[in-house]
């Protein structure tokens, strides 16, 4: 699975975790498994809930945390638009993961990198060797390849059905699958 590929969950999942989930896939290697980061999960908390920040400036102590799955939630991970920040990793579509931490605060803080331009998690996605494979044969995700820049152009509480509209055809009529079918 290519880094910057987007897994949509398909919507009779059953699983909590990633029930109408979108996931941005960050590194997908044979030998370590696959990382990933759940898009449209928003936590009550920010960043000046989680980290003491030197600067108080209160538009970077607001940045919302996302739930980024299941996997070590005491974790903080983070995408970004900033291509000079040392040791990003490229997802495509202008999107990288990861970096020098301390710089991308800085750069908050200055007002050199805008808000808007980071996303950050708390816990991330992951998938031991040769288990997402076995899921995507078992078409427990719709793949939606090369889409990184989406994780900044769709509202995350409507993240799920809008990437499933945007794939149109067959996908446009799950975007409308009921929560609870019993109800309908």
């Amino acid at each position: 699975m290519q880094s910057g590929t987007l897994l949509i969950s398909k919507p009779f999942l059953g699983d909590p975790n990633f029930e109408r989930s979108v996931v941005l896939i960050c590194r997908d290697e044979s030998a370590h498994g696959t990382f990933g980061l759940v898009l449209n999960r928003l936590t009550t908390l920010t960043l000046g809930d989680v980290l003491d920040l030197p600067d108080p400036v209160p538009a970077v102590q607001e940045i919302p945390l996302y739930l980024g799955g299941p996997v070590e939630q005491n974790t903080l991970h983070y995408v970004h638009r900033v291509a000079s920040l040392p040791g990003a990793n490229f997802l495509g579509q202008d999107v990288y993961w990861g970096g020098d931490f301390e710089l991308l605060l800085e750069m908050l803080v200055s007002g050199t990198v805008p808000v808007a331009d980071v996303r950050l998690f708390a816990g991330y996605s992951g998938w031991s060797e040769g288990q997402l494979a076995a899921e995507m044969r078992e078409q427990t995700w719709i793949r939606q390849p090369a889409s990184a820049g989406k994780v900044f152009t769709l509202a995350s509480d409507a993240f799920w059905r809008d990437i499933l509209r945007e794939k149109g055809g067959r996908f446009k009529v799950l975007a409308n699958y009921p929560v609870d079918p019993s109800l309908n």
